[in-house]
């Protein structure tokens, strides 16, 4: 099934979706439209050209996007299961409270990504990120990995807060040196090639999407993430 998103609302472009008896979707020209895909039927896949608006695969479960351009904020919000490649750059918070699924993207990523991603018995969250991420990267993180690879980029490939009360799951940034102005509660530790091996599977789905080489990508230095068991996160209200 083949929509033409042209001035279409995206209510109704959303009833298509969900309507179509169709597995295979392909929607052109789109320009911003919101939730798509948001508690789609499992079993579908999505294949994108234009740019999606806000919360792309919300609630994603047992289905595929593929978006051939940018998407904007929120991307696989509390997605569940399934698969988001995005073919380009990615706006703020995608991957919001994700519990399951993967989500690659090729280019850059904004702020918040992985906010509150968590992990459950058999529900395992991933995102794969090809350049850089803002700000606050796995911010409150329970579970799963990211991985940023830094592709094309100067300089370690995140921004400032990385892990900002992370207290669970773990963070791979493909770089010469460390994040600056890590938070008390992380500990970072260059990768061994044992621990390396965890990231594998999700850096090889990467290059198969979008072109690259994975190993030349895991040859390069790598620093991990993780929660600092000697000094976790915790917040204190003290009333004087």
């Amino acid at each position: 099934m083949k929509i033409d998103a042209t001035n279409l609302h995206f209510k109704m472009l959303n009833q298509m979706i969900k309507e179509s008896g169709e597995t295979e979707i392909e929607v052109t020209n789109l320009l911003g439209q919101r939730y798509i895909g948001a508690g789609m039927e499992p079993g579908k896949t999505l294949t994108l050209h234009g740019t999606p608006g806000n919360a792309l695969g919300a609630y994603l479960k047992d289905s595929a996007i593929v978006v051939r351009g940018n998407a904007q904020d929120a991307v696989g919000d509390t997605m569940d299961t399934g698969k988001i490649v995005i073919h380009g750059n990615s706006g703020d918070t995608a991957g919001y409270a994700m519990r399951g699924g993967e989500i690659y993207i090729e280019g850059n990523a904004g702020y918040r990504v992985g906010i509150h991603m968590k992990a459950y018995e058999e529900h395992f969250p991933v995102i794969v990120i090809g350049g850089k991420a803002g700000d606050f990267l796995g911010e409150y993180q329970a579970g799963g990995i990211i991985v940023v690879l830094g592709i094309g980029c100067e300089g370690t490939p995140v921004g400032r807060y990385c892990g900002t009360g992370m207290h669970g799951g773990q963070i791979y940034i493909r770089s010469e040196e460390p994040p600056e102005n890590l938070p008390a509660q992380v500990a970072c530790s260059a990768c061994s090639r044992e621990e390396l091996a965890q990231i594998e599977p999700y850096v090889a789905e990467f290059g198969t999407q979008f072109g690259h080489e994975a190993e030349t990508l895991l040859r390069s230095k790598f620093y991990r993430l993780l929660p600092n068991s000697n000094n976790p996160y915790r917040q204190l209200y003290v009333h004087n």
